[in-house]
């Protein structure tokens, strides 16, 4: 049996790493974080990268961004240099294209690289039910498709290496755009006395609805303020990938979602 790791085990890589192992998939979890902080899971984490090259055939980073994904491949953890296990590196955090397209030069030969990105935050981890934007060579996306069947229900194969990873920046650019106009109507209801429960559930129904809005109870995060070490700030990071890989850093539009990122509040 293929043995799979997954680092970066947090709100997404945990849902993930979980799902593989009750599919009865030899999946084990690597992260910062001390196995104990896992509870009855601890037993499926590794305690550290030497661990995760001597078990991982298979690895998915989820780690939160670029600096993270160097650490853990390159430099601190280092788990692609010297003698590894891992075959296939499968990127799925959300980077920027222009990063992910440059690890070709720098992974060591013989592994396979694919870029999977996913959507539909921690409630589709949880529920296995994520969507992958696919990107690598056929045989290596049919290799790792059980894996992903594990995860998720909806499969975009979108090209070559680096093609899943630039088009999740742009499907997140939409959902920024729409993260921030419901977060900021709801804003201007509350100082205008209308009950937000009641505008979420119109909108939904009529044609201010998007996924942010009409999932605003399910998904984790929609009420937060914004924070370094949280998902809005990892919205804000998005947008910032997406501006990069078109080479557009001064787009208006795009700057201006992350503004209202970067001045959210929290919500009661």
């Amino acid at each position: 049996m293929t043995r799979v790791a997954v680092a970066g085990c947090g709100r997404m890589g945990f849902g993930m790493c979980r799902a593989l192992t009750e599919a009865g998939f030899d999946a084990k979890g690597f992260d910062v974080r001390p196995a104990a902080d896992y509870g009855g899971f601890a037993e499926h984490m590794l305690p550290d990268a030497n661990a995760v090259k001597a078990h991982a055939e298979v690895l998915f980073t989820v780690v939160r961004d670029t600096r993270q994904t160097d650490d853990l491949l390159f430099d601190d953890q280092a788990v692609l240099v010297g003698e590894t296990a891992v075959k296939t590196l499968v990127v799925s955090s959300t980077l920027s294209p222009n990063y992910v397209k440059a690890l070709a030069g720098r992974v060591p030969a013989g592994i396979a690289l694919i870029d999977a990105p996913m959507s539909g935050a921690q409630v589709a981890a949880d529920e296995k039910r994520l969507s992958f934007m696919l990107g690598g060579d056929d045989d290596a996306l049919n290799a790792i498709q059980p894996m992903l069947k594990a995860m998720g229900t909806s499969f975009h194969r979108m090209g070559g290496f680096g093609a899943g990873m630039t088009a999740k920046v742009l499907n997140n650019y939409v959902a920024a755009s729409s993260a921030a106009s419901t977060r900021k109507v709801l804003a201007w209801a509350e100082e205008l006395g209308l009950d937000q429960a009641k505008l979420l559930a119109l909108m939904d129904a009529s044609s201010g609805q998007t996924w942010f809005g009409s999932n605003f109870d399910a998904i984790e995060f929609t009420r937060d303020g914004y924070h370094p070490d949280n998902t809005i700030h990892i919205i804000a990071k998005d947008v910032e990938a997406a501006l990069d890989g078109v080479g557009a850093p001064d787009d208006a539009m795009g700057r201006a979602f992350i503004d209202v990122f970067r001045n959210l509040k929290p919500m009661e």
